[in-house]
């Protein structure tokens, strides 16, 4: 593991519209941040919870404005790097592919299975390559963090899944949801990747909170679930949401060690392309992401 600079805690979250409007943030501020990879899903609000800075990014938009295959994650993960975020808490809607994980249970992540197929995937390219490592998708830290703060504040919380993320923005044929369940995957949705893919490029310490809002297609109750019934458990979710986020905050502004992460140097071995062949516009696009190892003594 490579040493990488101390430095202050920033808290980030990507989530829905309902995750920010937390009790107890102050100093809350709606900036446009410009990236070079075009335009974030929605200006970030700025804040702080008990002296711990946080930055919220709204993934679909304010209002939900912005399907799953049209969200600029490349924008929106390079927009957290320059606002100044450390760590990085995505939190989801997901349907079920187990009967244990009813609706209201919320999963900590720890893989995935990526079945996009239309969505840029990389913050690297022609004229800079990189490799960087995702057999840990998430950080096991971070994700220790919110297991805890979950447990914490009443949360039906669950230590470990995989997350089966496919297209959109239709749902699963019944075929596609059986198929899933024989891969031994936990829960399905349309929206970590490939954020946390990107997320790892730009040495972010990220974690995924899969908030289960129903069974999906496989099992034998689900053309029976209403919409009042959804509604009614993305309400409670979005509480929890909320509840979570507050309780962990704490918890990252006390990890001293943070630093040390070994997401945060991701990339120290990552980048192949020799440096006299380079391609310079690219390494500039790079500089919020993977200015630690490109610029290294600026």
């Amino acid at each position: 593991m490579v040493a990488t600079t101390k430095k202050a805690q920033v808290f980030g979250v990507i989530g829905g519209s309902g995750v920010y409007d937390i009790e107890g943030l102050t100093n809350k501020e709606w900036r446009k941040v410009q990236s070079p990879f075009g335009e974030p899903s929605d200006h970030l609000l700025f804040g702080e919870l008990h002296g711990q800075h946080m930055v919220f990014l709204p993934r679909h938009g304010r209002g939900h404005k912005i399907p799953p295959s049209e969200i600029n994650f490349k924008a929106n993960i390079d927009a957290l790097k320059r606002s100044g975020v450390t760590d990085v808490v995505s939190v989801s809607a997901v349907g079920s592919l187990k009967e244990n994980l009813p609706p209201g249970t919320f999963v900590v992540v720890d893989q995935f299975i990526d079945r996009t197929f239309a969505r840029e995937k990389s913050f690297f390219g022609t004229g800079l390559v990189a490799h960087v490592s995702m057999a840990h998708p998430v950080c096991a830290r971070l994700g220790k963090h919110l297991l805890q703060a979950g447990k914490d504040a009443g949360i039906s919380i669950v230590d470990g899944g995989t997350y089966l993320v496919m297209e959109g923005p239709q749902f699963s044929s019944l075929a596609e949801s059986e198929l899933y369940r024989t891969w031994n995957c936990d829960v399905i949705g349309m929206t970590n990747m490939p954020e946390a893919k990107l997320a790892r490029e730009a040495e972010l310490c990220y974690a995924s909170v899969a908030m289960v809002t129903d069974f999906d297609c496989w099992h034998p109750n689900h053309d029976a679930v209403t919409v009042d019934a959804i509604v009614k458990v993305l309400l409670a979710n979005a509480d929890n949401a909320r509840s979570l986020v507050k309780a962990v905050a704490p918890k990252l502004q006390a990890d001293a060690s943070a630093y040390q992460c070994a997401c945060r140097s991701a990339l120290q071995f990552a980048i192949i392309t020799a440096p006299d062949a380079r391609d310079p516009a690219v390494v500039q696009r790079l500089s919020a992401v993977a200015g630690r190892v490109l610029h290294p003594t600026s």
